[in-house]
């Protein structure tokens, strides 16, 4: 893949990240962030946005042997399907999807289906793989499939999920060395706030009809 040249006045670390992120690392960087973007607005352009960046990612982390951050990204991919089609067509009466809000109980249960499945994913990584804390990252990784489905029908709460996930990702890319990543999860913890907001705008008028 065709890399990108930076100045030399740049930190070492990051200087280095820079020159080694790819053409496609970075048209999947600027998609991801347009995503979050338009998603705040509820854009149902943002699932183009999201698809092609996934799209991008699956090959990105085959090519670099990450395997199942290739296969999360699949599962990324075929959400961005699933998405627009939900924001598209599941208004029934509505010219589009409103926003809503599920119940603690509902959470509840899938926060608890979480633990469990990152305490199984979580054993088996670190029993039979080399992987890096792997019960925090079985734990992301699975709360971003739950909140994943949630932005697809815009449940409020996504946001809150978002800011956990985004933010313990954030801290474990960043000791791993991987700065521009985290970086760009930090962006995101800056834009989240935003979004929540954004959308309990929505919500409250929704019911107010």
């Amino acid at each position: 893949m065709t890399s990108i040249t930076f100045p030399d006045q740049l930190p070492g670390s990051l200087l280095a990240e820079l020159q080694a992120f790819s053409v496609l690392e970075l048209i999947s960087v600027v998609l991801a962030i347009a995503y979050l973007l338009l998603a705040i607005r509820q854009n149902i352009w943002c699932w183009y946005c999201a698809a092609i960046s996934t799209a991008c990612y699956v090959w990105i982390f085959i090519d670099a042997r990450l395997y199942m951050e290739s296969a999360l990204h699949v599962f990324y991919l075929a959400m961005a399907v699933y998405g627009w089609y939900s924001w598209r067509h599941g208004a029934r009466d509505r010219e589009s999807l409103p926003v809503v809000v599920w119940t603690l109980g509902t959470h509840g249960k899938a926060v608890l289906g979480i633990i469990v499945l990152s305490s199984i994913s979580g054993f088996l990584l670190q029993r039979y793989s080399d992987a890096v804390f792997p019960y925090i990252d079985s734990l992301t990784t699975w709360s971003a499939v739950w909140a994943t489905f949630l932005v697809a029908r815009k449940v409020l709460e996504n946001w809150w999920y978002w800011l956990l996930i985004d933010a313990a990702s954030m801290v474990i890319y960043w000791t791993r060395d991987l700065h521009l990543t985290s970086v760009l999860f930090a962006m995101y913890l800056v834009l989240i706030p935003f979004g929540l907001w954004s959308w309990v705008r929505s919500y409250r008028k929704s019911v107010a009809v």
